[in-house]
Formats: C-alpha cells, structure tokens, sequence
C-alpha cells in the first residue's frame, strides 16, 4: 500500500488509459487486414529489425518496479527481487501484443505489396546494411541539426541585434 501512494496517480492513471486506448483501437482495426497483408508486416519488421528497441521494456520495468518496491521496504528487498523476477517472467509472453500493434502499424502503412517488396529489399545484403547503418547515421543526423540549429541561432540574433542598431542610428 505504501508502495501504490509513492507513484502519482494520475500518471499511472493516464498511462494505463493511454495504453488501453491503444490497445483497443488496434484490436478493432486489426480485423480489417488480412492475415497475408499482417504477415507480410511481421516480415518487414523482422528484417528491418525495429522491434529490437523494444526488447528493453519489461527488463526496464521490472528494475523500476524492484527499485521502487524495495525503497518502499527495505528489509524485504531479497523476496521483492525474486518476486519481481517472477511476475516479469509471467509478463513476458505479453510482448506478443505490442509486436501485434507494431505489424498493425506497417500493415496500416503500407499495401501487402509494398511490405513484400519491402521485406525483399531489406533482405539484401544492402537493405541489411540499411538496417545496420540507420541508427549511427539518424544519431549523426540529431547532432548535426543541433550544431547547425545553434550556429544559426547565434547568427540570427547577431543579425538581428545588428539591424536594429541599423534601425536605432537612422532615427
């Protein structure tokens, strides 16, 4: 009980609706696609290996709840790991539905078609360098449109500061 009134209500809340929501507006649009055009999203998603950052969910959320628990109840922190460990255990087979909503997505995307030309491509040896390389050169990209966003910044209030003086002299 000690445990359930550290954590704010309305995010756990929120997010449980969140979750739901989405949950259940997959559900239902799942039935308008077919198992051929779902599988054709699966394979896409397995050869572009995009759920792979998901693969951290339950681990993160097992360590936050132990943590959390055992803050709670110090003196109980052995039987909470183990308890933990089980229930994420229990969890696990779960993952299945997130990987559904994930196929849903590409399904909702993309035509059958295009996910089969799609999963060909990835296939390749360049489509898997593709896959390798996207991550490094997406990280590359957010620093470099930082450093350009910051040079920029800095040369229009430069810019700006130097028209208003304009601006300020001639009147």
């Amino acid at each position: 009980m000690k445990l359930i009134k550290s954590f704010p209500r309305a995010a756990v809340l929120g997010a449980a609706m969140m979750a739901a929501g989405f949950v259940a507006s997959g559900a239902a649009a799942q039935d308008a696609v077919s198992e051929s055009h779902l599988a054709a999203a699966k394979q896409v998603a397995v050869v572009t290996k995009v759920l792979e950052p998901f693969d951290d969910i339950l681990p993160i959320l097992a360590e936050q709840t132990r943590t959390a628990f055992i803050q709670s109840d110090p003196t109980r922190a052995e039987e909470i790991a183990e308890v933990v460990q089980n229930v994420a255990l229990t969890l696990a087979p779960k993952r299945t539905e997130l990987n559904n909503l994930v196929y849903k997505a590409w399904a909702d995307a993309f035509t059958e078609e295009e996910l089969n030309q799609l999963a060909e491509f990835y296939s390749t040896e360049l489509g898997q360098k593709l896959t390798e390389k996207i991550p490094t050169i997406t990280q590359y990209s957010v620093g470099a449109a930082r450093e350009w966003q910051d040079k920029v910044s800095t040369e229009m209030v430069t810019m700006v500061q130097e028209e208003l003086a304009k601006l300020n002299a001639a009147q």
